[in-house]
């Protein structure tokens, strides 16, 4: 897995500390070639590749165009690990497992009992779209981990879904793609207490929970030395 490149696509922000943790993370526990930032690269980011991309959409566009970017950018590898920075990996892995969410019936029975709007209106149209393609019972891949992505296999789910506003492409790609895998409860963590599942070597945080929450304090704790994609001083 050493031989493949890692591509987050990141957002406008002037800081990002999950970020810069999340890198801290990943150059101890997930073994990869190449950094490529996809999108705004902080002043403090170094020593990784950059695509810069114009964020004017909805987060869900710039999404989707920081996916194509990458894969269609030659020196990125054929298949590549593909996070976002609210990632982090806290055990070392020798490889990176595909991993789900299981069906995406029972992910769409969790959102819609709790709020509606565009990402569950895109998760109903991304299942329709499966389901047009012959898969009855599509697995959720929408986890808050890492996933191993094929450029030629992505781009095939893109342009399929090419019609979908918010289109769920971790998903597609990996369901049109039959990637198989492992089903997992997602990591995230979004609130500041202290209970939150250790099962698995991921966890994922929201803003106010890396930077107030124990979980943020236990990730931080974890990896308290820099990066050699920080610069020193910033």
């Amino acid at each position: 897995m050493a031989d493949l490149d890692l591509v987050v696509p990141v957002r406008e922000q002037p800081a990002n500390q999950q970020l810069r943790y999340a890198l801290r993370s990943w150059q101890a526990c997930l073994p990869h070639r190449r950094v490529w930032i996809v999108g705004y690269k902080p002043v403090w980011l170094g020593g990784v590749g950059h695509i810069p991309t114009r964020q004017t959409g909805t987060k869900y566009a710039n999404t989707t165009a920081a996916m194509r970017a990458a894969c269609e950018h030659p020196e990125i590898t054929d298949t590549f690990l593909y996070a976002n920075d609210d990632m982090f990996v806290m055990e070392p892995l020798d490889t990176m497992p595909v991993l789900h969410r299981g069906p995406v019936r029972e992910v769409e029975k969790y959102y819609a009992a709790r709020a509606s709007g565009p990402y569950l209106a895109g998760m109903r149209e991304t299942a329709d779209l499966l389901v047009d393609h012959g898969y009855m019972n599509p697995w959720c891949y929408e986890l808050h981990v890492p996933l191993p992505v094929s450029k030629a296999g992505m781009l095939r789910a893109l342009d399929a879904g090419r019609d979908i506003a918010v289109l769920h492409k971790r998903t597609a790609y990996g369901v049109l793609n039959e990637i198989g895998g492992t089903e997992i409860e997602d990591v995230k963590v979004m609130h500041r207490g202290p209970r939150f599942s250790r099962a698995t070597p991921f966890l994922s945080t929201m803003p106010d929970s890396f930077a107030h929450g124990e979980v943020g304090r236990v990730i931080r704790s974890r990896f308290p030395s820099p990066s050699d994609y920080e610069y020193r001083g910033r």
